[in-house]
């Protein structure tokens, strides 16, 4: 039947799936050591920006070989990301210190969410697409989301509701175990390879 044949809709379904697996996978063991989080997500966008052009080849050898370039900044990526996640987490947290503090820190919370969201949303597909210095790359990702505002705040939009499926019941979570971390980046790298396509074209320095 035309549907299990190479050129069917199934069939690349399915081969995109397994892909997606495999990469999850390969995300996970590399990321095991936790520091290494960083240089493994980089190594995973790195797949995925090809992907959203179908123009992956051998995903673990291109997985692999991104993950052994962005090694050194990829740790580094791993703390500057879990440091931010740790202010915000300990600003919302005094949120609910009795006293006159809490409007201050609601703000003050509301702008580091705003500022690191935006800072590290496009940081890890430009680790994977250009060779840039780590502060360089932040802050690319800033002014970036800030070009593509409406785009970027509807990818942001995107990922929360791709993160709340996949934590909605049992049955998701298992499917998000197996493939949830991939799926948002290439979701994540659709937008982006859009945007970075759009820089190159225009040959805006990045």
């Amino acid at each position: 039947m035309k549907i299990f044949s190479p050129d069917g809709k199934l069939y690349r379904f399915m081969v995109r799936f397994t892909d997606c697996v495999k990469l999850e996978l390969l995300w996970l063991l590399c990321s095991l050591p936790v520091i290494t989080i960083g240089a493994s997500t980089a190594a995973a966008f790195t797949v995925t920006l090809k992907m959203v052009k179908d123009r992956e080849g051998r995903i673990a050898h291109e997985f692999f070989a991104a993950f052994k370039a962005n090694l050194r900044q990829g740790i580094a990526m791993t703390f500057i990301t879990a440091l931010c996640a740790w202010a915000v987490y300990l600003d919302l947290q005094l949120l609910n210190v009795p006293g006159g503090g809490s409007v201050m820190f609601l703000i003050i919370a509301v702008l580091a969410i705003y500022i690191f969201s935006f800072s590290l949303l496009y940081a890890f597909p430009l680790m994977a697409r250009y060779e840039n210095t780590l502060m360089k790359t932040i802050r690319n990702s800033f002014r970036l989301s800030m070009k593509f505002f409406l785009r970027s705040l509807l990818l942001l939009i995107a990922v929360a509701i791709e993160c709340a499926v996949f934590m909605w019941n049992m049955q998701t979570v298992i499917i998000g175990l197996l493939v949830g971390p991939v799926l948002v980046m290439y979701t994540i790298s659709w937008v982006a390879s859009g945007i970075f396509d759009k820089v190159d074209s225009d040959n805006a320095d990045i």
